[in-house]
């Protein structure tokens, strides 16, 4: 059978075979589903086996409690929506950034109102990580300054993944608040919030950049 990759690093037991990678799916999108109707602390592994219609085995085979499936759940997230982004991308001229951030917003928004499990679970589990470093918005703001930097010709470097990261807080925020008072996303907010990250990012991708000094100009 035909072998299958899986870029979860939380897992306890990564799919080798095509069957138990659609397993995985399966028990992914029970989660997701489950996570709408019922909430984190209702969710248990339990109730995902019998809505993925698998043995509960199936489910500690790849996780060892809800929380590291929530967590693999939020990373097929943060794929998923990496994959929209680049296509995206692939289509806008490269010195046009603000379409770029349009589309970063854009596809956020797109998988807030549509995909399972989202409102809840988007890139990171309700509960929090002992990690510092595996912060869910640290987490994105590296994936997106990887996509930024290479559409954008600019070094993925200290300085790019802090402005990234600045503007992925401050639209964490202000989401919260659009879809709290809203369950498709106040638009007024949403429309401040593209506003914002605009005015800060234009500091910033507009600024000429100095070229590398000349030890021969010295």
């Amino acid at each position: 059978m035909e072998t299958v990759p899986h870029a979860n690093t939380n897992l306890r037991r990564a799919p080798v075979q095509q069957r138990s990678a659609e397993r995985l799916a399966r028990i992914l999108d029970a989660c997701a589903e489950l996570l709408d109707e019922t909430g984190y602390e209702q969710l248990s592994t339990r109730a995902v086996a019998v809505r993925a219609e698998v043995p509960i085995g199936s489910v500690y085979r790849f996780f060892s409690n809800k929380r590291a499936l929530t967590d693999a759940l939020a990373r097929r997230n943060l794929d998923s929506y990496a994959e929209r982004i680049t296509a995206r991308l692939a289509v806008i001229p490269a010195d046009d950034w603000r379409s770029a951030i349009d589309a970063v917003l854009d596809e956020y928004l797109g998988m807030k109102r549509s995909v399972a499990g989202f409102a809840l679970v988007d890139f990171g589990a309700p509960a929090p990580d002992d990690d510092p470093a595996d912060d869910a918005n640290q987490r994105v703001a590296g994936r997106l300054t990887e996509l930024l930097s290479g559409h954008l010709g600019r070094a993925p470097d200290e300085d790019l993944l802090r402005t990234v990261l600045v503007c992925v807080e401050a639209a964490d925020a202000l989401l919260q608040l659009a879809f709290r008072t809203d369950p498709s996303g106040d638009s007024a907010i949403v429309a401040e919030t593209r506003v914002l990250l605009r005015a800060y990012l234009a500091q910033v991708l507009d600024r000429p950049r100095r070229p590398p000094c000349s030890t021969a100009s010295r």
